[in-house]
């Protein structure tokens, strides 16, 4: 009988194919990532990384410009309670307060001085505290200014204010202290024919002595449309908010939260160039409010203001 594979019942012989090798070592025994020594952390080096980026956070913010968010009324119609803003650092140099989070004591020092122009949004803070103001420069060193019955006097001439159309602001889901942010406009609050309610509020062009123009709402009579005459000092700036009877500004003593008058340059701490996004209060948890609740035609909106050509003026109030 010839020689030949024997098969048990229920066996199968196999013989490898021929020229296959036999498996490697590390076929046999394969190395997983789960198998490698784990590197350990060097938490110096990280913790050095992190210091390093909020250091250059910060340096960004005091140097070159930083976001600011509006959580008050004394700007409208050119400011909304929701706005997000930049502001730049360099354009009037650097003093305490252009420093993030005002890391450093009050004090007089500037570097790289520079004025304001008349119209320019500023950011100062009050001699009595840390908090961020957010007003418009009216006045500037030498200046003579006094307000009369609501209009600005600059230098012995009144700031011409003429009469625009009323400005419809939407009636939106903002509060202030518990309240809706612009509730003393109720007088002015009407329902559209799509059913959008609006404040339909009263403004004024007002225009500074260089062109800068932009408007205001003067819209009762308040102690703070009559002030008396003041000198700004050298190196000190005079400043209002846009919505002259819901201001706490340079008209507005220290104990009503105002700036007690002009206020020193050292206490500037930047301009502000424009709103980046605005939200009208009704953001929520879900998802689909973070894009419904945007005030789409604020976004990217300058907040320079235009400049007109002498004569281009000839109303007022």
């Amino acid at each position: 009988m010839g020689a030949g594979l024997r098969r048990n019942r229920g066996q199968t012989a196999l013989t490898p194919p021929t020229g296959s090798a036999a498996p490697s070592a590390a076929e046999a025994n394969p190395v997983t990532e789960t198998d490698k020594p784990r590197e350990k952390i060097n938490w110096i080096a990280e913790l050095r990384g992190l210091a390093l980026m909020l250091l250059a956070v910060l340096a960004f913010h005091t140097f070159v410009a930083k976001p600011f968010y509006i959580p008050s009324t004394s700007m409208v119609p050119n400011l909304m309670v929701g706005d997000r803003l930049v502001v730049s650092k360099y354009p009037y140099g650097w003093n305490w307060s252009s420093i993030s989070f005002h890391l450093l004591p009050r004090a007089k020092w500037r570097i790289w001085p520079a004025t304001p122009q008349y119209g320019d949004i500023v950011i100062v803070v009050p001699p009595d505290s840390n908090e961020d103001y957010i007003k418009r420069v009216i006045g500037l060193s030498g200046d003579k200014i006094a307000v009369v019955n609501g209009q600005v006097i600059l230098n012995g001439k009144p700031v011409p204010q003429a009469v625009e159309p009323d400005l419809r602001i939407p009636v939106d889901a903002q509060t202030c202290e518990g309240h809706p942010c612009l509730n003393y406009f109720d007088n002015y609050r009407t329902r559209l024919p799509d059913g959008k309610q609006v404040y339909e509020v009263p403004v004024l062009r007002e225009t500074l002595p260089n062109g800068a123009t932009y408007l205001v709402i003067d819209h009762r009579d308040q102690p703070l449309d009559n002030y008396r005459q003041v000198t700004v000092p050298k190196g000190y700036v005079f400043l209002m908010g846009d919505n002259r009877d819901h201001s706490a500004d340079s008209r507005a003593p220290l104990w009503e939260q105002g700036l007690g008058g002009p206020v020193p340059l050292s206490d500037v701490g930047g301009r502000a160039e424009f709103i980046t996004f605005s939200l009208d209060g009704t953001t929520s948890w879900n998802p689909l409010t973070w894009f419904s609740s945007l005030r789409t035609n604020r976004a990217w909106t300058t907040l320079r203001p235009a400049i007109v050509h002498r004569g281009e003026t000839d109303g007022s109030h």
